[in-house]
């Protein structure tokens, strides 16, 4: 137990100083210069913008799901539904978040894009980290002897605290002349980087299936390479939807694969 609390420790380590060593990265302004800006309804860069309306669907259905499986008695208590609640509801305020900053790019709009996606990578992370690793390594982790309810809600408003931090820090160097995306890489991409080694190192969970865990990875990497192809992918499609734009749908596949691994672990546990 010992030694795989160590390797997950020592993972954040190395990932948290090969952070450091990467020099200071500030925002790249062509980020904000998307392939489809054209106009619709009198709302500017349409395709962007309404294509987050699955962010608020996906988001409203995941609530819905948790309360049937709330009073159905799929979770003991109102501190482990928590880290779901607010992955949900930050997903479902992706949607107006994010088209507030497509509506107009530029920095300061890109913070509140980023915020509610910070929080719901935070939650979901905490979510899984609560469901998989023993209790001892937990308090481990949080540096204290807390128990049930009080050690959920001490790991989640931690990571969250971390999440937004790393973007006012952003936003602060930003502001400055001197920006640093650095510590908001890090919250972003070091959950995806430890979740595998999670599910590998505490492969118990009574919610966390890792068949949809994979699915969602598949979602997510699919909409990264939407974003990073987003030119190249509205000349392919003849200029009627950009990459970007199937970015944001394939990012909504990718948190409803959280409502059926969810909605998975009931119909066996009913079965």
């Amino acid at each position: 137990m010992e030694r795989r609390d160590f390797i997950l420790g020592l993972s954040f380590i190395l990932s948290l100083l090969g952070t450091l060593l990467v020099p200071k990265l500030p925002q790249d302004q062509l980020y904000h210069l998307f392939a489809d800006t054209r106009s619709c309804l009198g709302i500017a860069n349409f395709g962007d913008v309404s294509s987050n309306l699955g962010f608020l669907i996906v988001g409203s259905l995941g609530l819905l799901k948790l309360r049937e499986l709330y009073q159905s008695g799929k979770f003991q208590s109102l501190s482990e539904v928590l880290p779901y609640i607010i992955f949900f509801l930050s997903v479902a305020l992706v949607a107006p978040g994010s088209a507030y900053y497509h509506e107009d790019p530029d920095n300061d709009r890109l913070f509140w894009d980023r915020l509610p996606m910070t929080v719901a990578f935070m939650s979901l992370f905490g979510a899984i980290l609560i469901d998989r690793v023993d209790m001892f390594s937990m308090q481990k982790l949080i540096g204290q002897k807390l128990t049930g309810q009080k050690l959920t809600e001490k790991l989640i408003l931690g990571l969250i605290f971390l999440g937004v931090a790393s973007l006012v820090y952003w936003q602060q160097t930003e502001s400055t002349g001197n920006g640093d995306l650095r510590p908001y890489v890090l919250v972003q991409f070091y959950p995806l980087i430890a979740l595998p080694l999670i599910c590998w190192l505490y492969p118990l969970s009574k919610h966390t299936s890792v068949k949809y865990l994979v699915w969602m990875y598949v979602w997510y990497a699919l909409a990264k390479a939407l974003e990073y192809f987003d030119a190249e992918v509205y000349d392919l499609l003849g200029n009627m939807i950009s990459g970007h734009s199937l970015k944001h749908m394939a990012a909504a596949m990718a948190v409803y694969m959280v409502v059926l691994m969810l909605s998975y672990d009931q119909d066996r546990i009913s079965r």
